[in-house]
């Protein structure tokens, strides 16, 4: 991979002219290389890494990990039921996997209920659909390579006389 998307896919909001200052090269050469990725979709979208449980927010959402099991089409294989599935807005990623189960899918949702909805009003119920498998996400401690820390709840027991 380029050194230049190495560099943005560790720090995103790193500029041209520090990326050119450690590569060696000139602002204008970084910048057009970035503008000519974005163009060309290899740079789809700069993003932060947020610690959500360290942020108070009402609302807040469940993640969960759903393993999927589906019959490739005929002549499409699993892109189609793949784009279908992805196409719904509860689904936040999803990928082909090999092993037992032939898709990933992260989804959101306000609560669990929802998503349980989700599974099985939208998800299970679709033609292509043979089974599923649901992983509630309880805790992260590391995302997208960087270890989410939290704040240290004080384990001691409080002594009153």
């Amino acid at each position: 991979m380029d050194e230049i998307l190495e560099i943005l896919e560790k720090d995103a909001r790193i500029s041209a002219e520090d990326i050119a200052k450690m590569l060696k090269k000139t602002p204008g050469e970084v910048k057009n290389k970035i503008k000519r990725y974005e163009k060309d979709g290899v740079i789809l979208k700069y993003k932060a890494v947020i610690n959500k449980e360290l942020v108070k927010d009402d609302f807040a959402q469940v993640r969960a990990l759903i393993e999927v099991n589906i019959t490739p089409q005929k002549d499409l294989g699993f892109d189609k039921i793949a784009e279908r599935i992805y196409s719904f807005p509860e689904v936040a990623s999803c990928y082909l996997l090999s092993g037992t189960y032939d898709l990933l899918l992260i989804v959101e949702g306000k609560d669990l209920p929802t998503v349980a909805r989700f599974v099985a009003e939208k998800l299970a119920p679709l033609e292509n659909v043979k089974g599923t498998t649901t992983h509630f996400l309880l805790k992260k401690y590391k995302e997208d390579g960087v270890i989410l820390k939290y704040k240290e709840e004080n384990k001691r027991i409080a002594i009153s006389y």
